[in-house]
């Protein structure tokens, strides 16, 4: 490993353990942004969710500790980390990301201050972390009772929510694109409260109740599982997976609206769960 690689695993641990201290749980992260450990279940046959009952690393933000001894061995385990990563949705402050990109070309900022001033918040001062290509997250904390789902532009284009399941690449971690660093001015600042009318905007609206589908026995619950249980980057993947393996085994059809339900839970759009389950019908030879 290059002396540059050893010294920014280095940096990254001691970054990790300084968040650590203030009670954020951390996983060590690659230059990709993604968890630096690969899941131990990854050659399964038919693997089951898992989170990391088994006892050993590889779960990505299920792995996140503030315990300076299992971060050590995180790290230990993964000499190849440049990064860390902040779980979202832990206590004691129930992290809320809010991603302003840039990549997408739209000001992702003044859409934020739009829907500030349609729906009467202010963003307050909190912890910001400047990204290589120029975007921000802001650190906002949410109440111990809710549930904030990750999303991708659901809010305004350009805006991804980090929320329970998901992390935040913490300042200090260096990527394949350059280095994140804290705003001037606000690393001292512990992470505000959402405002109100902003959590109700990031809350899934409440959808309607469709009849209970037909039983589809442990199988088919193992599928619907599998795909609850996605982080962000596995989430389109492992519901192609899942829904060719319910139409192989003939539960398809039955299986269609709760894999639905479970790709909305891990933040992808109905039209896009729609689509995969399709693709992974006309992939199995089936109709959708």
């Amino acid at each position: 490993m290059a002396t540059t690689d050893r010294q920014a695993t280095t940096l990254a641990l001691a970054h990790a353990l300084s968040a650590a201290e203030r009670r954020l749980a951390v996983i060590p992260l690659s230059r990709t942004k993604l968890p630096a450990l690969r899941s131990p279940h990854r050659d399964d046959p038919d693997p089951t969710p898992c989170h990391g009952e088994c006892g050993r690393f590889g779960h990505g933000v299920y792995d996140a500790s503030t315990d300076p001894v299992r971060i050590r061995e995180l790290f230990a385990a993964a000499p190849w980390a440049t990064g860390y990563g902040i779980a979202c949705g832990l206590p004691p402050y129930h992290l809320i990301g809010v991603d302003l990109d840039t990549k997408s070309g739209t000001d992702s900022s003044a859409a934020l201050r739009e829907l500030a001033l349609r729906h009467l918040f202010t963003i307050p001062e909190t912890v910001v972390v400047l990204t290589p290509s120029g975007g921000r997250h802001l650190w906002l904390t949410g109440p111990p009772d809710v549930v904030v789902p990750n999303s991708a532009g659901r809010l305004a284009p350009g805006i991804d929510i980090r929320g329970a399941g998901g992390y935040l690449v913490g300042p200090g971690s260096r990527t394949d694109h350059g280095v994140y660093a804290t705003a001037p001015g606000t690393a001292g600042l512990a992470p505000a409260a959402c405002p109100p009318a902003l959590l109700r905007l990031l809350l899934p609206p409440p959808r309607t109740a469709h009849p209970a589908p037909p039983p589809v026995g442990d199988h088919g619950r193992g599928l619907v599982q599998f795909v609850m249980t996605a982080h962000e980057g596995q989430r389109n993947t492992r519901l192609f997976w899942a829904a060719c393996r319910a139409y192989e085994n003939g539960i398809g059809p039955a299986l269609l609206l709760p894999l639905i339900e479970a790709a909305l839970n891990t933040g992808l759009s109905e039209h896009e769960a729609r689509a995969t389950i399709a693709s992974a019908a006309r992939m199995t030879g089936h109709r959708p």
